[in-house]
């Protein structure tokens, strides 16, 4: 028998307005509708199409600014949609990504690799959660082939970070992050192989707990149960 999610939340009231406490109450047999936007590095959106997860979820479309992930759209029967970006078009291209989203009535977006900055319109326009993932070396080693700079700046770890995506870039809550150590041993190709590697794991992590609803966010920080 399905259960009364509104009677569930009717019998907390009297407990969030005394404890001043956000209470939310989710159906695990209700499927999470997701968006994933991608580039052309396609490791992430191959790895998350491969997954199976904690709790049902639904890969609802998938959106590119280039033609190399339809591929993958087309082997597992997801809808692809080809919006390439510039400074010219970026507002016109956001609000179809937008109505795409509501028409598709999408909770969270995942940006498996999505070389391009959201703004902060879109960020506030969309009503679900956006998590992101990349290089937790980043800050340190900007711009273009990031592996490259930190080979030779011969760093000895190198890592990923997933977090929510906020209007201030690369500033919101970590959901996720690990490391591996790399050497004098190690060629440019394996810094790229780990740190993809890397990459992929982290970000299943972060989608699998948002999905089975084990994140709780405080301020700019998040608790994962």
């Amino acid at each position: 028998s399905s259960v009364d999610t509104l009677n569930i939340k009717n019998e907390f009231n009297d407990f969030s307005k005394e404890f001043k406490a956000d209470i939310k109450i989710f159906d695990i047999n209700e499927e999470t509708n997701v968006a994933i936007f991608v580039s052309k590095e396609l490791h992430c959106l191959n790895d998350l199409l491969s997954r199976s997860f904690s709790s049902k979820t639904n890969i609802s479309l998938i959106i590119s600014n280039h033609k190399e992930a339809e591929k993958f759209a087309k082997l597992h029967d997801i809808p692809f949609y080809y919006m390439p970006v510039d400074a010219q078009n970026k507002n016109q291209v956001e609000a179809s990504q937008q109505r795409l989203l509501s028409e598709n009535k999408i909770e969270a977006v995942i940006l498996a690799r999505y070389m391009q900055v959201l703004s902060e319109n879109f960020i506030e326009e969309f009503s679900g959660d956006i998590i992101n993932i990349h290089h937790s070396f980043l800050p340190a080693f900007p711009g273009a082939k990031p592996y490259t700079q930190a080979y030779n700046k011969g760093v000895k770890l190198i890592g990923a970070t997933s977090h929510f995506v906020t209007p201030i870039l690369d500033d919101g809550p970590i959901i996720d992050q690990d490391t591996e150590k790399v050497s004098s041993k190690d060629s440019i190709s394996d810094f790229i192989r780990k740190g993809q590697d890397l990459e992929k794991k982290v970000l299943y992590n972060a989608l699998n707990n948002y999905l089975g609803h084990r994140i709780l966010r405080y301020q700019n920080k998040t608790i994962v149960l």
